[in-house]
This record gives structure tokens, C-alpha cells and sequence, in this order.
């Protein structure tokens, strides 16, 4: 890999939750937006958010400006179809990099959980063979927060994956070499309804 680059899912409807959950407030302050890239900013990376949401680019940008990582901010095109075509689009944009995969809706999430991941990453085999890394919380893995390697052979796969209509992320990734990273279970819950938020309210 030339280089590794986080990269911050933030672009879904959030039809169960009810309202837009990045814009929802943390009790650590600011949205979870801001909470997320916080986190990611954290690390020694560039970050890249993704979204076609105009509010989400109106608080990413002051971040973008100011003193930390830089933030790459993408406008995600139609079809907005999950987040198998997200991660298509990223990969894209920055192909030979790995790619920090991190989704909006993991509101407990510590930068400790992400270095943990990045450290079991960082151990490769041949680069142009290098497995996907996907947190794993003790029962399942949790495929939107991993190391993707942008390689080009691993490129052309999923972009014939998904020309043949295929959108489902686990469908891909049975295909690919993956490895699971155990991590804390606590910081890797996804919040999707407001009960889910429970706890996360101010």
C-alpha cells in the first residue's frame, strides 16, 4: 500500500432512526458527524468523508480548514445504492491506498479500537495479496469499519461485482481474502434506532 487514508461512511437515509443520525448530538459534544472525524483525526491520516448530504459538507469543512488531518470531502453521486458503491467510489479515488473504512452510526467508538485495528492491519503478507482486516466483536464481523487495500486486481473485482448488480457488501467480501480483528464489543455497536441511541441522548 502507497500510503493508508480514513475514509467516513456518512452518507445513508437513516430511514429507521428517523432523522438524519449524523446531525444528532453527542454527548461528547458537537453531532456525531463531528464525533466521528474527531476519532479519525485522532490518527495519522488523511480522512476523506463521504456523503451527498449538504449539511454534513457545512461541518466537515470548518474541520477541513483547521489545524489537524486534512479532510478530503466528497460529494457521493447518484445511485446512492449502500455502501458497497461507497466503498467502490472511494477506492477509485484513491487507488493503492488502504482505506480506514468507518461508518457514522458507531457512536462509542475509541481511537484505541481504530489503532488496534490498524496495528493488526499493518501485519502483510505480499502487498499486492494484502487482506481486508474487518473488526470483529466476538459473535460477527463488522464489515463497515476495516482496512481495505485499494489494490488494482482487488479494484477490478468489485467493479464487476457491482456492474452485474450486486450491492451487497457481504456477498462481495465472500469472495475476498478477509481477516477478522477482535475488538472491544462495546465500541463497535451500531446505533440505527433510537433505541439503539439509548444512553446517547443529551
Amino acid at each position: 500500500m502507497s500510503g493508508l487514508r480514513a475514509c467516513l461512511l456518512s452518507g445513508g437515509a437513516s430511514r429507521r432512526m428517523g432523522t438524519d443520525k449524523a446531525l444528532l448530538p453527542h454527548p461528547a459534544g458537537g453531532t456525531w458527524l463531528e464525533f466521528s472525524l474527531a476519532r479519525l483525526a485522532a490518527l495519522p491520516l488523511p480522512i476523506t468523508l463521504l456523503s451527498h448530504h449538504r449539511a454534513h459538507h457545512d461541518l466537515a469543512l470548518p474541520l477541513r480548514d483547521g489545524q489537524g488531518q486534512p479532510i478530503t470531502v466528497l460529494e457521493e453521486p447518484p445511485p446512492r445504492e449502500g455502501p458497497l458503491l461507497a466503498l467502490e467510489r472511494l477506492m477509485a479515488r484513491h487507488p493503492g491506498q488502504g482505506l480506514l473504512l468507518c461508518p457514522v452510526d458507531m457512536p462509542w467508538l475509541e481511537a484505541a479500537t481504530l489503532e488496534a485495528l490498524l496495528a493488526a492491519a499493518a501485519v502483510q503478507a505480499a502487498p499486492g495479496a494484502a487482506a481486508i482486516h474487518l473488526a470483529h466483536d466476538g459473535r460477527r464481523l463488522q464489515p463497515l469499519l476495516g482496512v481495505y487495500p485499494a489494490h488494482p486486481g482487488r479494484r477490478e473485482r468489485l467493479g464487476a461485482f457491482t456492474a452485474a448488480g450486486g450491492r451487497r457488501l457481504q456477498d462481495w467480501l465472500a469472495g475476498e481474502v478477509v481477516v477478522p480483528v477482535a475488538l472491544p464489543a462495546a465500541g463497535l455497536r451500531n446505533a440505527n434506532t433510537p433505541d439503539d441511541a439509548t444512553g446517547l441522548w443529551p
